[in-house]
């Protein structure tokens, strides 16, 4: 049984649910607000309601725009934006507004719950369990957040927590077919395999014509190295029950842990085409494939082909067409993953997450031509997405279009709101834009309003600390900044190479060097900017033939370093 997979559904169609649940009695009464505003407020927030349920998002967030110019205090205006940013993959805005709601009415269950799905879709698991702690406290009669808490407990890996609430639910209502198998589970993914055996058999003794139980016993069994025990069940219960989608995909699993790959994909395609499987429970074993290194790297072909095989089952789905990029990325395949990507966009350009992962795709291949070109598109179609606004500043920047970098930055900045890690990676970019422009007052005056935010960022400490040195100014406070960051991040190359850089621009050369010599003699640090930095190090320290062999290096891995040229003929002639 797929625990993750069914919480997620059991919690998502609740969020669902709530969009009818919320309307407008949660609202907060705004003594100024005149008899004619509230008039005007409700027949703005029925029409915003109509037009979402309709499913035209964008009208529908005019409205309650409005709604909220009129009364800013009014919890649910917030929810209904959240709901509709969320469902439109603007996921930081969403939170943003989500997170507004539930401060205006931290007692709503909904509102709650809205913010735990939103954490545990971005796998930060801590915050989902506060927030749906909160859902379990709000909620009395209702047991059905007590078990997603046991589940998101599961998730996070306490199964000391889950597994207490499932015994609570055990002693309570005794063995179940519909929460037993997760609590056995629970104990497999614990390691308590013996009380597991025990529990499963007991289920099995109530329940003897209970599939679920015999497929964690398979799964028991090949968790204790008895893989022949657990292939004569699978076998069994295939036998039995050729239809059931459980079973395939618990097998399908099974071969997978086994790695009995030239098996799993021999049922792999029937398992595709069968209608009783989910979309979703296909979707997260492919997850599981493309999660497998040996296997994507060995049966790469057998996979794409199989990919290829549920597109066409689930030809509409934004969501598939995205596996087959994802599996051509990981097996260095990218400019394929890229054709696929636009490919992709141009039958459905309304699939925000295919053109987020082909602008990163882009940026990653530092082709930013095609992430200018693209971002222009992706930033105007999905104008309230922050990351599109940042890789298309990011291409405009890279491509000396400093103009529309700063006005996406600008409009980036707005999208952030009051996410603090949202605007100190506006104004990174936005220092080195103005930095690229030689406009140094405001590149550092831009590094001074970022620290105010956050004074140890390194980041921001580190670019500021580099940017000083280039410029030799300021540099007892560039090395301060930089000290600073190397003593939060010791082994990281690009920070030391900064506070070496920052050394030797003070004279202090032979220090400088250590830490350089550091960085090179680690296989995994190779980058141009090391290689020349150390050339000059080592011209300073009069070895212009060792310096003259770094900068060759540092060329060959970089061509844009001709310059370089110039100072190899300079230190000949020394």
């Amino acid at each position: 049984m797929n625990i993750r997979f069914k919480f997620i559904v059991s919690l998502f169609a609740l969020i669902i649910l709530s969009a009818c649940a919320v309307k407008k009695q949660s609202e907060r009464k705004d003594a100024a607000l005149s008899k004619y505003d509230e008039s005007t407020f409700d027949y703005l927030y029925g029409e915003g309601l109509r037009l979402k349920f309709m499913g035209n998002g964008s009208e529908a967030l005019r409205y309650f725009d409005q709604c909220r110019r009129l009364n800013p205090n009014n919890d649910a205006v917030y929810y209904q934006i959240a709901q509709i940013l969320l469902s439109a993959g603007n996921f930081p805005n969403g939170k943003v507004y989500a997170k507004r709601a539930y401060n205006l009415n931290n007692q709503n269950i909904w509102y709650a719950t809205l913010l735990a799905g939103i954490y545990f879709q971005e796998n930060q698991i801590d915050s989902a369990i506060y927030f749906y702690e909160k859902v379990v406290k709000l909620t009395s009669d209702d047991q059905t957040p007590l078990l997603f808490l046991a589940n998101m407990y599961s998730e996070k890996g306490d199964y000391e927590n889950a597994i207490r609430i499932h015994q609570e639910f055990q002693q309570k209502y005794g063995i179940n077919e519909d929460f037993t198998p997760a609590y056995i589970q629970n104990l497999v993914l614990a390691g308590f395999y013996d009380l597991a055996f025990e529990e499963v058999q007991k289920a099995i003794e109530l329940f003897p014509d209970g599939v679920q139980f015999y497929v964690i016993l398979a799964g028991i069994y090949g968790k204790t190295g008895e893989g022949v025990k657990a292939t004569e069940i699978y076998k069994q219960l295939l036998v039995e029950n050729p239809q059931n989608s459980e079973i395939l995909m618990a097998v399908c699993n099974f071969l997978l842990d086994e790695e009995r790959y030239d098996e799993l994909f021999q049922i792999l395609t029937p398992i595709i085409l069968e209608d009783e499987i989910s979309k979703e429970e296909k979707i997260k074993f492919f997850t599981r494939i493309l999660a497998t290194p040996d296997l994507t790297k060995d049966f790469i072909d057998q996979s794409i082909l199989a990919l290829m095989v549920l597109e066409s089952v689930y030809e509409n789905d934004d969501i598939v067409v995205l596996l087959r990029p994802e599996l051509l990325d990981k097996n260095n395949r990218r400019p394929e993953a890229i054709k696929r990507l636009e490919d992709i966009i141009s039958r459905r350009p309304d699939n925000y997450f295919a053109w987020e992962k082909l602008l990163l795709l882009c940026f990653e291949n530092k082709d930013f031509n095609k992430l200018m070109i693209y971002g222009e598109e992706c930033a105007s179609r999905f104008n309230r997405s922050f990351l599109a606004k940042i890789l298309y500043a990011t291409g405009a920047s890279e491509n000396g279009r400093y103009d529309i970098a700063l006005e996406e930055l600008r409009k980036a900045t707005i999208l952030a709101g009051d996410d603090k890690d949202a605007l100190l990676q506006v104004y990174v970019m936005k220092a080195d834009v103005f930095y690229r422009m030689n406009n140094y007052t405001e590149a550092f005056q831009t590094f001074e309003e970022a620290l105010k935010i956050n004074p140890n960022d390194i980041i921001i400490l580190n670019n500021y600390a580099y940017y000083l040195a280039e410029n030799n100014m300021e540099l007892k406070k560039a090395e301060e900044m930089s000290r600073k960051v190397i003593e939060q991040e010791k082994d990281n190359a690009t920070f030391l190479d900064t506070y070496a850089w920052v050394l030797f621009k003070q004279g202090k050369t032979r220090k400088a060097a250590k830490i350089m010599e550091q960085i090179i003699s680690q296989d995994s640090n190779i980058s141009a900017e090391y290689y020349e930095h150390y050339g000059f190090i080592l011209q300073k320290m009069r070895k212009c033939k060792q310096a003259i062999e770094y900068w060759e290096f540092a060329m060959k891995l970089d061509n844009s370093k001709s310059h370089l040229k110039n100072e190899i003929e300079n230190c000949r002639r020394k």
